[in-house]
C-alpha cells in the first residue's frame, strides 16, 4: 500500500494492543507492507512520553528493525470521557498533516472494553475528529471497533445507531478477527474453486455439519468481562455464526465485498429460530467445575462456559440438515474445526461385508495444525475383502511452508486498504443477534449442567446428537 495514514488506538496500554496489534503492525512493517509515511498514536490515560510509550512494548524492543519501526510510534495522553485529550489529538493530527504537506488517512481503532465505545464515539463527534482533516469531509476517516458489538440485540442496535449517526457504513470496520484467519478465508476458495465439491454441497449428499470451538484454558483473568456475558454471546454470536455462514451461504455473485457480505448476511438471516417448544432438544449449556472460584466471578453465578446448539437453515440447499455447534472453556484441548459428514452409501453394495462406522467426513481445521482432511473408505490390503478408513489430508505448514498471514495482520492491512470484505456489516450483526435473542429469551428454562475440566463438556452435549442417532466427530 502507498497511502500515508495515521492510526489512533484508544486503549493503547491495554492487552489487545500489547498482544495483537503492535506485533501485527511490526510484522507488516518488516514485510514492507506499510507505506513510507505512517504514524501510530496511542491514546490512553497514563502520563507517558513518546519514549515511555515505546518502552512499554518491552517484548519487541530487542528485535531486529524495532528501532526503525518505533520512530513511527507516538503517544497522546487523554481520558475517554474528557474533551481535553481529544482537542490535543486534533492539534497533533493537524501537525502531522502540515509536516507531510498532505491529508493523512485517519483511522480510529477502539481497542477498549465495550462499555467505553459510546463515550469515545461521542467525543470523536464533539471534537469533530470524525469529520477528518478539518476539511468538513469524512472521506479521510475510518473507524475500527472490536467485537463484541453489544451484549444483546438492544445494545447492538444502539451501538449501530451511534455509529451510523457519525460515520457512513463504508467507513466502519467491525473487527471479528476470526474472519481474518487464513483457514476461514480458504473455506470459500475450497468450496467454490473446486468443481468436485460444490455439486455435493447440499442436503442430498450432506448428513450433518458440526462446528467445534474448544479452548483448553478457563476464563483466566477475564472474569470481570465474561461473567454475565457467557459463551453464547462471547463466542456464539460472532465466531461460531461466522463459521456457520461460510459453510451455509450460497455462492456469491462475485468475490467482491458487497456480494460476499450479502451471501453471509442471507445465510445468518435464514437460520430457523429456536422456539420455546424446541428449546430442550436444541440447546445445552454448561459451566465447568471451579468456575465460581475464578477471579471476579460473582457468587452463585449462572453464567455458562459451554454451549451446544442444533440449528437448521431455511434454504433449499440445506433444508433439513442439522448443524451441531459447540463451544466451551476448560475443554480437553484447543480445537477449532468444521466437520462435514456425508450421507453413507457404503452399505448399499457392501452391506454383507460390513462398512466402517463412519463414512466420508470432510474436516476443515481452523486451528491448530491448520489444514483439511477427507476421510475415505478403502479396501484393507489382504486376501479378504475388508473395508477400512483412510485419510487424505494436507497441512498448510507442510504444503506452503507457512500457515499464512496472522489474522490481525490481515485485518489491519484490509483496514488500511479500505477493503471491508472480511468485516461484519450491520445487517449481519442484526440477524445474528436476533437469533441469539430467541435463545436468551428462554435462558432460565435451560438447565445449567456442570462438567469437569479437561472433558468435552457436559454429557448432555453428547445426548443432543445421540437423540438423532449421531455423535460428535
Amino acid at each position: 500500500m502507498h497511502d500515508a495514514f495515521v492510526l489512533v488506538v484508544f486503549g493503547a496500554t491495554g492487552d489487545l494492543m500489547q498482544r495483537k496489534l503492535i506485533p501485527a503492525l511490526f510484522s507488516l512493517y518488516k514485510n514492507d507492507q506499510l507505506p513510507k509515511n505512517f504514524f501510530i498514536i496511542g491514546f490512553s490515560r497514563r502520563p507517558f512520553t513518546n519514549e515511555e510509550f515505546v518502552d512499554f512494548f518491552s517484548k519487541e524492543k530487542h528485535k531486529k528493525e524495532w528501532k526503525a519501526f518505533a520512530k513511527h510510534l507516538l503517544y497522546q495522553q487523554g481520558t475517554f470521557d474528557e474533551l481535553w485529550g481529544y482537542e490535543a489529538l486534533v492539534k497533533r493530527l493537524q501537525s502531522l498533516d502540515t509536516l507531510l504537506k498532505m491529508n493523512l488517512v485517519r483511522i480510529f481503532y477502539l481497542a477498549t472494553p465495550p462499555e467505553n465505545y459510546e463515550i469515545i464515539l461521542s467525543m470523536l463527534k464533539k471534537s469533530k475528529l470524525s469529520q477528518g482533516c478539518g476539511q468538513g469531509s469524512n472521506q479521510w476517516t475510518r473507524i475500527a471497533i472490536e467485537k463484541p458489538f453489544g451484549k444483546d440485540l438492544q445494545g447492538a442496535k444502539a451501538l449501530d445507531m451511534k455509529l451510523a449517526d457519525i460515520f457512513d457504513e463504508k467507513q466502519i470496520f467491525r473487527v471479528d478477527h476470526y474472519l481474518g484467519k487464513e483457514t476461514v478465508q480458504n473455506i470459500l476458495v475450497f468450496r467454490f474453486a473446486n468443481g468436485i465439491f460444490e455439486p455435493i454441497w447440499n442436503k442430498d449428499f450432506i448428513d450433518n455439519v458440526q462446528i467445534t470451538f474448544a479452548e483448553e484454558g478457563g476464563i483466566g483473568r477475564r472474569g470481570k468481562f465474561f461473567d454475565g456475558v457467557g459463551e453464547l454471546r462471547d463466542i456464539g454470536q460472532n465466531h461460531l455464526l461466522q463459521l456457520f455462514a461460510n459453510i451455509a451461504m450460497e455462492m456469491p455473485k462475485s468475490f467482491t465485498k458487497d456480494d460476499v457480505r450479502n451471501a453471509r448476511a442471507q445465510a445468518i438471516h435464514a437460520i430457523v429460530p429456536i422456539s420455546r417448544h424446541t428449546l430442550q432438544n436444541a440447546v445445552v449449556r454448561g459451566q465447568y467445575e471451579g468456575y465460581l472460584q475464578e477471579e471476579s466471578v460473582i457468587q452463585h453465578s449462572r453464567t455458562e462456559t459451554f454451549i451446544a446448539l442444533k440449528l437448521f437453515i431455511n434454504t433449499p440447499r440445506f433444508a433439513g440438515v442439522p448443524f451441531y455447534i459447540r463451544a466451551g472453556k476448560a475443554l480437553q484441548k484447543n480445537l477449532v474445526e468444521v466437520a462435514i459428514t456425508f450421507k453413507p452409501t457404503c452399505h448399499i453394495l457392501f452391506k454383507e461385508i460390513g462398512c466402517p462406522e463412519e463414512g466420508n467426513i470432510l474436516r476443515l481445521r481452523i486451528q491448530p495444525d491448520e489444514g483439511i482432511r477427507l476421510k475415505l473408505i478403502a479396501k484393507v490390503p489382504g486376501p479378504k475383502l475388508l473395508l477400512g478408513d483412510v485419510d487424505m489430508h494436507f497441512i498448510y505448514q507442510e504444503q506452503f511452508g507457512t500457515t499464512g498471514m496472522d489474522a490481525y495482520q490481515k485485518i489491519l492491512l484490509d483496514i488500511f486498504l479500505s477493503d471491508q470484505l472480511l468485516f461484519n456489516r450491520s445487517d449481519e450483526l442484526r440477524s445474528s443477534w436476533e437469533f441469539i435473542e430467541t435463545i436468551v429469551r428462554h435462558w432460565l428454562n435451560i438447565p445449567l449442567c456442570q462438567y469437569r475440566k479437561g472433558k468435552w463438556g457436559p454429557e448432555e452435549a453428547s445426548k443432543l446428537l445421540l437423540q438423532d442417532g449421531r455423535k460428535w466427530v
